[in-house]
């Protein structure tokens, strides 16, 4: 009998391959809006400097913020693929993502803390603006910014469409961070344009305040989100209602303990215990929420069998 249970072993054991579907793909592009931007970056600093710019040299700095947060997002996608089968990551490598994410998330909040500064800064004390300069390298960036939101808006949604509410928050935070860019520019364009032939300069610092309260609610809702993640929140209030419906409503059995959490883009890890009236194994439990919940990946029950134990309360 204790040879047969040895060799089933294999039966009760799994990987803990947590990625995200598409994973490969995401980083590839990750890497080409990357790319992209820093080759921009790097024309418009050197511009700056060959021109005496400051203007130019200005938007290439706070460019590269964004070439960091998209390398940052490339290189999470990297570590997660190259640590998945690491036994050190308890239940896999697929938060990489999210801690990416949250840093990133408060690179985009510093850098909307930075605009805002800027921004009052020149309207309380304003300085000379070069509108006929200015505007076609405005145009020119957000050409650059369209080019990679591209490269990452079809993987975006077909994320968003793949998970439900199991987004990639990692996919998310260069996806924003590539919106905030082509956000900034278009107000910058609409600024300049109405600078130069009204000659409104309070305009130009007025859209830089709006796009920096734009930026800012992007990036505290990025925040919020991957900290909810990192901190093991409950993944889904919703599945974990219905998880309560389909063990206590369906299987007759009381809830003792239930802890549902996100492992990954796409996955989530679950733990329950409960008291059953009549007898039930674990097994019977899990391949019922499998088959019900494809999205649980990680599952582990325990239960008690116990006729006259009163009903559990859930904790």
């Amino acid at each position: 009998m204790a040879d047969h249970h040895l060799h089933d072993h294999g039966l009760w054991t799994h990987d803990h391959y947590f990625l995200g579907a598409g994973h490969e793909r995401a980083e590839r592009r990750a890497r080409g809006a990357m790319t992209l931007t820093a080759i921009f970056m790097a024309v418009e600093i050197a511009a700056g400097f060959l021109f005496g710019s400051m203007a130019l040299l200005a938007d290439g700095v706070h460019m590269a913020t964004h070439v960091g947060a998209l390398g940052l997002a490339a290189g999470a996608y990297w570590l997660a693929r190259r640590h998945a089968g690491n036994a050190r990551f308890t239940f896999g490598s697929g938060k990489f993502g999210d801690l990416a994410a949250f840093a990133s998330a408060i690179i985009l909040g510093l850098i909307a803390f930075g605009v805002a500064a800027e921004s009052v800064s020149r309207l309380v004390f304003p300085t000379p603006i070069n509108f006929a300069s200015g505007l076609p390298i405005a145009v020119i960036g957000l050409c650059v910014n369209l080019g990679s939101a591209f490269l990452l808006k079809d993987q975006h949604h077909e994320a968003e469409h793949h998970h439900g509410h199991a987004h990639d928050h990692n996919l998310r935070a260069a996806y924003i961070h590539v919106l905030a860019d082509a956000a900034t520019s278009v107000l910058a364009i609409v600024a300049l344009s109405a600078g130069w032939a009204f000659g409104f300069h309070w305009l130009d610092p007025l859209v830089g305040i709006i796009g920096a309260i734009v930026i800012a609610s992007w990036s505290y809702g990025l925040i919020r989100d991957s900290g909810m993640v990192l901190l093991d929140a409950e993944a889904d209030p919703g599945l974990a209602r219905e998880i309560r419906a389909l063990i206590e409503g369906e299987m007759g059995a009381s809830i003792a303990d239930l802890h549902l959490w996100r492992v990954g883009p796409g996955h989530s890890s679950l733990i329950v215990s409960l008291v059953s009236p009549d007898p039930v194994t674990a097994q019977a439990v899990k391949a019922k929420l499998r088959e019900r919940h494809p999205g649980l990946s990680h599952v582990t029950v325990e239960v008690v069998v116990c006729a006259d134990c009163p009903p559990a309360k859930a904790g």
